[in-house]
């Protein structure tokens, strides 16, 4: 039995469905990322599991105990849940510390326990120097670890955390994304995390809950989501990618206009059927003169091309007004109009349901 079970949940507002039928089990001490777009209901699950709002249907279980269902939901502060906004939310007139060690009073812990349980993970979020400054003396990354510091240090079952870096600048973003993980490394919390950001989840997540429209799309690991999308909405949410679109021409193949036939070295694969094809842009082999290769190879011309110091970012057209991306050395340098020919690998093009 996992830790947190979500069975069948669904939420509406004024007759739409935001959440649908949705289930998802978190096994204790796993950090899982919902990640979509804005809308795609990631928000509206994570309330629902914090009790601020309560389903139409389906329920929510933590340890076995039902603690959501319609019309016999428990209150918030029963659930012993801890949740990061998106605003730090802190008490401007208190000190780091007493920010920290509020909850600590609130639950009626001795002075000396309180105490010695804020100087503790205030060490672990590194913040025992910062202990008696002010909020507003902090920058946001360390207004953002204050604020994680307060919902660990009460040692909830679970943690929630909604965009609680989209406030912060990219710098910092990328910084506090280690921060989250290496400090789930130490707690090993149950987590369940709120993203829009790619990336974001990729570096925090144990496991990735990818959503579109209310429903889940792909649930896995990062590397399962990246390296193996199920749907064209998980390939092109993750990561860069191209889709081609044809129909299915042999038991590995799609054919794509042109003559264009794509053997792909994964996949699902239903002959005859519509069909696309995902291959990432930095997969894409790029060269002037015609490669070796014999199949998976198409001529185009540049139609832009941008310096980014590390790579080069190709758009190139194809014959029949399709583009495709390639990411290239910085080296290689061909200019727009210049005819180059594609090479897209079998073992990197990935067959989707269309």
């Amino acid at each position: 039995m996992a830790f947190l079970e979500l069975n069948g949940l669904s939420k509406r507002y004024a007759g739409a469905a935001v959440v649908k039928d949705l289930s998802l089990a978190v096994e204790k001490g796993q950090l899982v990322c919902l990640l979509g777009p804005s809308g795609c209901g990631k928000t509206t699950t994570l309330r629902l599991i914090a009790g601020f709002i309560e389903p139409d249907a389906g329920e929510i279980r933590v340890g076995g105990r039902r603690i959501s269902a319609p019309g016999a939901s428990e209150a918030p502060e029963r659930r012993n849940m801890s949740m990061i906004f998106q605003s730090y939310a802190l008490w401007p007139h208190m000190t780091v510390f007493d920010n920290v060690a509020y909850g600590l009073k609130l639950r009626g812990l001795s002075r000396s326990e309180a105490q010695q349980r804020a100087d503790t993970i205030l060490a672990a979020t590194k913040l025992a120097q910062l202990a008696q400054r002010y909020p507003g003396e902090l920058s946001g990354g360390q207004q953002q670890r204050v604020s994680l510091a307060r919902a660990l240090v009460v040692e909830p079952e679970t943690l929630l955390l909604d965009e609680p870096l989209s406030n912060l600048d990219a710098n910092l973003r990328e910084e506090m994304r280690f921060e989250i993980r290496r400090l789930h490394d130490k707690y090993r919390y149950t987590t369940v995390y709120v993203t829009h950001d790619q990336a974001e989840a990729m570096t925090t997540a144990d496991l990735i809950v990818v959503m579109n429209e209310g429903v889940i799309e792909q649930t896995g690991s990062p590397e399962e989501i990246y390296q193996r999308p199920r749907t064209e909405f998980v390939a092109r949410f993750i990561g860069g990618t191209n889709l081609l679109r044809g129909r299915w021409d042999g038991a590995d193949a799609v054919a794509c206009a042109n003559g264009l036939v794509l053997r792909c070295g994964s996949g699902e694969f239903e002959t005859g059927d519509a069909a696309a094809v995902s291959v990432r842009h930095h997969d894409v082999r790029l060269s002037r003169g015609r490669p070796e290769a014999e199949t998976n190879i198409v001529q185009g011309s540049v139609a832009r091309q941008i310096y980014l110091g590390s790579h080069r970012d190709y758009l190139v057209s194809l014959p029949d007004g399709e583009t495709v991306r390639a990411v290239t050395p910085a080296g290689l340098s061909i200019p727009p109009g210049e005819s180059v020919w594609l090479h897209l690998p079998p073992e990197h093009c990935r067959a989707l349901a269309h």
